[in-house]
């Protein structure tokens, strides 16, 4: 399977890359997708929330009322849960809500939205390019030039770039990641993928492994 290499313009440049049937031709598997998605979403929760139990709560510790013969619920401190202000049942307590995955099964989950974005015609491949100093502006007609005007793209690099990310960091739409960052959160979340003429090898290399 090969792609065609587009310039800056978006045009064809004349040249391909050969694409990995084994990684950009399977039978998406969409619960493998689901498994790393939930877990990169996990990830980011901060789990710090947390409320007092009936142990934690400062006021008086003095018994309300007799326990017997009032002839109506037994009371004892103003801490109960049952009273407004008191103390929380089974209230959340901070926690990690990270998880793993094992390398096989996140691998296959990259496979599986790559190869469905390929089906949706959303993969490109751009030759390599960069910028003289961050500029917004150039970003922007790079994104109009490929189409993608309004729509979420990924551009994937073969390694890191500053003048490209600073020129991408204040497009709402607009993700630039290193080959070895990428999650499948991340393919899932873009409308259209860009490999840099580069990193499209990089990235395959990885996954084959």
């Amino acid at each position: 399977m090969e792609l065609v290499v587009l310039n800056t313009s978006g045009k064809e440049t004349g040249r391909t890359v050969t694409l990995d049937d084994s990684i950009f031709g399977i039978e998406p598997n969409q619960h493998a997708v689901y498994l790393e998605v939930k877990q990169y979403l996990a990830a980011q929760r901060q789990g710090t929330h947390k409320s007092k139990e009936r142990s934690e709560i400062t006021a008086s510790t003095r018994k309300l009322k007799k326990q017997k013969g009032s002839g109506s619920a037994r009371y004892g401190d103003i801490k109960s849960p049952t009273f407004k202000g008191g103390g929380r049942v089974f209230g959340p307590k901070p926690r990690d809500y990270r998880f793993k995955l094992n390398k096989a099964l996140k691998r296959l989950a990259k496979k599986s939205v790559l190869s469905q974005k390929l089906k949706d015609n959303s993969i490109k491949v751009l030759e390599a390019f960069t910028f003289d100093a961050p500029k917004t502006k150039e970003f922007i007609n790079l994104n109009n030039a490929l189409g993608f005007e309004g729509k979420k793209s990924l551009y994937i690099l073969p390694e890191a770039n500053k003048n490209v990310y600073l020129s991408s960091r204040n497009l709402p739409k607009t993700k630039v990641l290193t080959y070895n960052e990428i999650s499948s959160y991340d393919l899932v979340h873009a409308g259209e993928i860009v490999f840099l003429e580069g990193a499209i090898e990089k990235f395959q290399e990885n996954l084959r492994k």
